[in-house]
């Protein structure tokens, strides 16, 4: 089906925003080529100027370069987020961008601290999973991401407690095994000086401060199925853009 313009906000950006979500959902991958100015203009049924604005908008907020051989999907230094990688994992198979590489420092069950039994809406102390990961790209460590999962999970899904990568990645995996589906988030974001040992895997001194990310999923019946926490890699941005009713 064709895309229609909306009238609720201008055709470049409506244009822009399309673009926008497919380069974060991963279905336009890095480096891939954008349809040109005349293809976005016949499609959308917009004049060429519109079209091209729209690109230069992308441009703006970086998501695109353009050369005289065309447009290409470009995020350069954006943060891949848990969110980020959920969207990817459900479009395209994979929560990873090309030459992004996650390593697992640990996982099994662990007493729950007090801020994620409440999280989890468990009693301190009862054992839950604690899967952690840091993931990196050429251009160093994107993050040190840590998941909190009932511990429950365990037993339909043991290959949680295994320190190594799931195929589907947390998400995936527990969904297939557990048909719990994360339907529901909240995620915050504050800076904080990274503790000692949280700096080190992150190439940094003790108490840089850093970005944190948490994240609360919750599946169909409204169950929380993991809190997530990322500390982003010193020199990470988050950037994100909204529609304004």
């Amino acid at each position: 089906m064709a895309p229609r313009i909306q009238r609720e906000l201008p055709p470049f950006m409506q244009i822009a925003n399309h673009f926008r979500q497919r380069i974060i959902d991963g279905e336009i991958g890095p480096d891939a080529r954008l349809p040109s100015i005349a293809e976005i203009s016949a499609e959308w049924g917009v004049a060429t100027a519109t079209a091209a604005k729209g690109i230069k908008q992308l441009q703006a907020e970086g998501y695109v370069r353009s050369s005289t051989q065309g447009t290409f999907a470009d995020l350069g230094r954006k943060q891949t987020t848990g969110p980020d990688r959920l969207g990817m994992l459900r479009v395209g198979g994979t929560g990873m961008r090309p030459g992004e590489r996650v390593e697992i420092l640990d996982a099994g069950l662990v007493p729950a601290p007090e801020e994620v039994a409440e999280a989890l809406g468990v009693d301190p102390g009862i054992p839950v999973i604690r899967r952690r990961r840091r993931y990196e790209d050429d251009e160093g460590v994107i993050a040190l991401s840590t998941s909190w999962l009932p511990g429950e999970l365990a037993e339909s899904a043991p290959e949680l407690l295994i320190p190594e990568p799931l195929p589907l990645m947390t998400f995936g995996f527990v969904e297939q095994r557990s048909g719990r589906r994360a339907v529901r988030r909240r995620d915050a974001v504050t800076l904080l000086p990274a503790p000692a040992e949280e700096a080190a895997l992150l190439g940094a001194a003790a108490d840089t401060p850093v970005l944190v990310m948490s994240n609360h999923y919750w599946d169909q019946q409204g169950s929380v199925t993991e809190y997530a926490v990322d500390l982003f890699g010193p020199g990470r941005r988050l950037s994100a853009e909204y529609d304004i009713p």
